[in-house]
C-alpha cells in the first residue's frame, strides 16, 4: 500500500473518521478545519470530542488551520464539508493550490437552484489543470461507528475506474471494504435524495408510526430516487447497491442519523427552526429537499413523499396532514414508472 500524505479538509464527525482511517492505513493525515479549538485539541490531545467522542486519534493525524500548509506536498485531497460550504472551501484550495490534486468527496446533497450536484460543482469551481479527477466516497455508514472501527462497506465511484481502484487502496482495510463504481450520478444522487426519505421516516417516527409505515416509505422513496436518478443519467442498477438501498436503509433506520433525528422533532411539533438550533449540525437533506423539488419540476418526475416533505419543511404543513395526503393519492399499478432490479423502466400505459 502507498503510504500518502492526505490533506482532509473538515473537522466534522465524518471527517475525523476517515482520518482515522486513513492513518490507521498508515498515511500521514493532515486534517484542515477553521476552529483554532478543535485544530488544538487535534493536535494535543488526540481527540476530537464535540464530533467523536471518546475516541483516541491516531498519533499521525496533523490539524492544520493554515490551508496552504494542510495542501502542501498532498496529492489527494478528501473534502469532507457541508454542501453550502463547498464553493467556499475549493476558492480558498484554488488560492493556494501549487500542483494537480485529486479530489475525494464525502458529502451528500445538491445544490438548490443551480441544481448540481458535489462532483459537478467541484468542476466548476476548480481549473481544469489544477484538477486530476473527481471521486464520490458514499455508502451506508456512520461516521460513530467507523471511528469505532466496526465493518463497515462505501463505494468509491469516478468515471476513471483507476482512479476508483486507487481511493479503494488508498481507504481499504480490515473493518472499512471498499466496492468501485464508475456510475458517479447513481452514486452521488443515492446518496442525497436518502436524507430527504431519512427525514420523512423520523417524521413518521415522531408521531408515532409503525414498522409497516417506515417499510412503504423506504420502499417508495427508492422508486423516487430511482426515477428521478434514471432521468438524470444514472444507471437504474446502483440504487440496489450501497448508495442507493444500503444508504438509505441506513439513514432512515438508526438514531446516528442526523436526517431521522431531524424527522423525528419535526413529527414531534418542532417547527423547522427550533429542529436546526437544537441539532447543532448541518442536516443536509433540508437544503436538499428544495433541490429535490426543483429537480422533479426540471425533469418532470413524480416525487409524492419528496413533495409532502417540502410542505412540512417549508409550507408549515402539518406532518400528520402531509402523511394523510400521501395515504389518499390516486390509486396507481405498483409496477407504474418502476425502475426494476434488471435496469427496465416500466412506463405508465
Amino acid at each position: 500500500m502507498k503510504q500518502e500524505t492526505i490533506a482532509v479538509l473538515g473537522t466534522g464527525s465524518w471527517g475525523t473518521a476517515l482520518s482515522i482511517v486513513l492513518a490507521d492505513n498508515g498515511c500521514k493525515v493532515k486534517q484542515w478545519g477553521r476552529s483554532k479549538e478543535t485544530i488544538e485539541e487535534i493536535n494535543v490531545y488526540h481527540t476530537n470530542e464535540k464530533y467523536i467522542k471518546n475516541i483516541e486519534l491516531p498519533d499521525n493525524i496533523e490539524g492544520h488551520l493554515d490551508l496552504g500548509k494542510a495542501l502542501e506536498g498532498v496529492e489527494t485531497i478528501i473534502l469532507a464539508v457541508p454542501t453550502k460550504a463547498m464553493r467556499e472551501v475549493l476558492a480558498k484550495v484554488q488560492e493556494v493550490q501549487t500542483a494537480p490534486i485529486t479530489i475525494v468527496h464525502v458529502s451528500k446533497g445538491v445544490e438548490p437552484d443551480s441544481l448540481l450536484r458535489i462532483s459537478e460543482i467541484i468542476e466548476e469551481a476548480m481549473e481544469p489543470g489544477n484538477l486530476t479527477e473527481i471521486v464520490v466516497l458514499s455508502g451506508p455508514s456512520h461516521a460513530e461507528e467507523v471511528a469505532l472501527r466496526q465493518p463497515t462497506t462505501v463505494v468509491a465511484a469516478s468515471r476513471d475506474l483507476e482512479t476508483s481502484k486507487r481511493v479503494q487502496n488508498l481507504f481499504m482495510n480490515s473493518y472499512l471494504r471498499v466496492y468501485t463504481n464508475t456510475d458517479v450520478v447513481g452514486v452521488e444522487i443515492g446518496g442525497a435524495l436518502k436524507n430527504i426519505i431519512a427525514l420523512a421516516a423520523g417524521v413518521g417516527d415522531g408521531l408515532g408510526y409503525g414498522d409497516n409505515a417506515k417499510a412503504a416509505l423506504i420502499t417508495r422513496g427508492l422508486i423516487e430516487i430511482s426515477r428521478l436518478g434514471v432521468k438524470m443519467g444514472a444507471n437504474p442498477l446502483t440504487f440496489s447497491g450501497l448508495s442507493g438501498i444500503g444508504d438509505l436503509i441506513v439513514t432512515c433506520t438508526s438514531v446516528h442519523s442526523r436526517n431521522w433525528r431531524a424527522g423525528n422533532m419535526l413529527g414531534k411539533g418542532m417547527d423547522l427552526e427550533e429542529v436546526l438550533e437544537n441539532m447543532g449540525m448541518v442536516v443536509e437533506g433540508v437544503r436538499t429537499t428544495k433541490a429535490a423539488k426543483q429537480l422533479a419540476t426540471k425533469y418532470e418526475v413524480d416525487m409524492p413523499i419528496a413533495d409532502a416533505l417540502y410542505d412540512i419543511l417549508f409550507n408549515s404543513v402539518d406532518p400528520r396532514e402531509a402523511v394523510d395526503n400521501l395515504m389518499q393519492r390516486n390509486k396507481t399499478h405498483e409496477m407504474e414508472d418502476l425502475v426494476v432490479i434488471l435496469g427496465n423502466t416500466i412506463e405508465n400505459e
